[in-house]
């Protein structure tokens, strides 16, 4: 039997232990997409206590504490931090097959190197044994721990960007990009949304913004903006994948019913969502930037929570929208005009695997290794067995050799733990395959695909 957790924990053959340790272990880190808050790192904060590292925003841990029967006040509610933190310790054994029961135990341990399990008995010790540590642990030693080398935040493009521009005036050796998300831009399905972005946009510009022109000339304003302070992504989140063409006519008249509060029709929404996004897209291929697609969410499903917490509460959930032509349509259309940017597309439902990998591999045209990339495991997926499946499903549609690897999608400083889980889960599954005959034993070539997978792809594709 082994023991949990030990120095090989995921790591089942010599091969995948030899290829883990020897190549994939110490390679640094580029985390190209995360919700980081960027002003915790500019003025590198140190966290009070373990609850406000650890708890506060983790809507993960906030869903398991639900499901196993903590009333809201002890997870967002107004407790002390200590109760909080008793709530989720008594809940962790509950926990085991949940990918937290390995995450929370892969935080303690690194950077905490606590190898006590998390319990209602050990609540208190755990509790002020990390409290003891925190003050030598800010965000900036933290991501220094984790040798992060590169992070990109998750910015709207009306932010100032201040927080960015003071942390490269104060270099601390990881660095601090920001990212374009431009989602409330075209939210003209949810007029005060929409409507609060137009009216931020315009006084950001000094502008008044009173078409879908000026609404496209300020966005790629800001475009230029982001570029200047070192953004090389834009990022997406969406329902699903739209291709629904307008007339310049017919988007002036959906741009002007949102300003007056009307909601848009279905297909208005999708009209719009097209047009705005198709253009974002070409200004990417213009700068030579990246973009991703973060596809699949169905969003604040719980409206008595959301009404009384607010957006992000954990009550977002899978999706089972229909991808497939619209998302040929939409990225062909770029194609066509040779106007496609380097891609990733990310699928939130499991059941799409095979869909957004077979995708990728249309738009591929030698003129980078990998440009459309099917993107790893994300959010609901980005768990043991979600990994295995992007890995596999990627492996049979395309290159896994030319994978960018893992990201931590996370709002907190100790998800690094997350790149650990990654790699040695590659590391196994490739280990696996050698020592079971279905891979030769080239343990350099294998060891340069690791390393690949793990750092050096991202650093090629993505050219901080």
């Amino acid at each position: 039997m082994k023991q949990f957790l030990s120095e090989d924990f995921l790591l089942q053959t010599e091969t995948a232990k030899r290829l883990y340790f020897d190549y994939a272990q110490a390679m640094p880190v580029i985390d190209y997409h995360n919700h980081l808050p960027p002003d915790e790192i500019a003025q590198n904060k140190v966290f009070a206590n373990l609850t406000e590292i650890w708890l506060k925003g983790d809507h993960y841990k906030w869903r398991a504490m639900r499901a196993n029967g903590v009333a809201e006040q002890f997870i967002t509610g107004d407790a002390d931090d200590f109760t909080k933190f008793k709530h989720w310790a008594a809940t962790s054994p509950y926990t085991m097959r949940n990918p937290l029961y390995h995450w929370s135990h892969m935080e303690l341990q690194n950077p905490f190197g606590i190898t006590d399990l998390l319990s209602e008995s050990t609540a208190e010790s755990i509790y002020q044994r990390c409290n003891e540590q925190l003050p030598g642990l800010s965000t900036r030693a933290l991501l220094t721990h984790y040798h992060v080398t590169t992070l990109c935040t998750t910015d709207d493009p009306v932010d100032s960007l201040e927080h960015h521009a003071a942390i490269a005036a104060n270099p601390f050796g990881t660095a601090v990009l920001p990212t374009f998300r431009p989602d409330r831009a075209m939210a003209v399905d949810n007029p005060a949304a929409f409507n609060a972005f137009v009216d931020k946009l315009s006084e950001v510009l000094n502008s008044d913004i009173n078409s879908y022109d000026k609404l496209l000339a300020a966005l790629q304003q800001r475009h230029d903006y982001f570029h200047e302070k070192g953004g090389r992504l834009s990022d997406h989140g969406q329902s699903a994948f739209y291709f629904k063409t307008a007339t310049p006519a017919e988007l002036e008249q959906i741009f002007q019913q949102a300003r007056t509060g009307k909601v848009a029709t279905e297909l208005q929404n999708e009209q719009f969502r097209t047009a705005v996004l198709l253009q974002i897209c070409e200004w990417n291929h213009a700068k030579g930037w990246a973009q991703q697609f973060h596809v699949g969410a169905i969003r604040n499903n719980n409206t008595r929570l959301l009404q009384s917490y607010g957006a992000d509460a954990g009550v977002d959930s899978i999706g089972d929208w229909k991808n497939a032509v619209a998302m040929s349509a939409f990225l062909n259309e770029l194609d066509k005009k040779n106007k496609l940017a380097k891609t990733v597309l990310y699928n939130l439902n499991g059941a799409d695997n095979d869909v957004f990998a077979a995708m990728a591999g249309n738009f591929q045209d030698g003129s980078i290794p990998g440009k459309i990339q099917y993107g790893s495991g994300w959010w609901f997926l980005d768990q043991k067995d979600g990994m295995e499946k992007q890995m596999n499903c990627l492996s049979n549609m395309g290159l896994l050799s030319r994978f960018v690897g893992m990201l931590t999608d996370s709002r907190s400083f100790l998800s690094y733990s997350r790149h650990e889980y990654f790699r040695r889960i590659l590391c196994n599954l490739l280990g696996r395959d050698v020592e079971n005959g279905e891979l030769p034993n080239d343990i350099a070539w294998l060891g340069k695909m690791v390393q690949d997978i793990c750092y050096n792809n991202a650093k090629a594709y993505f050219g901080f």
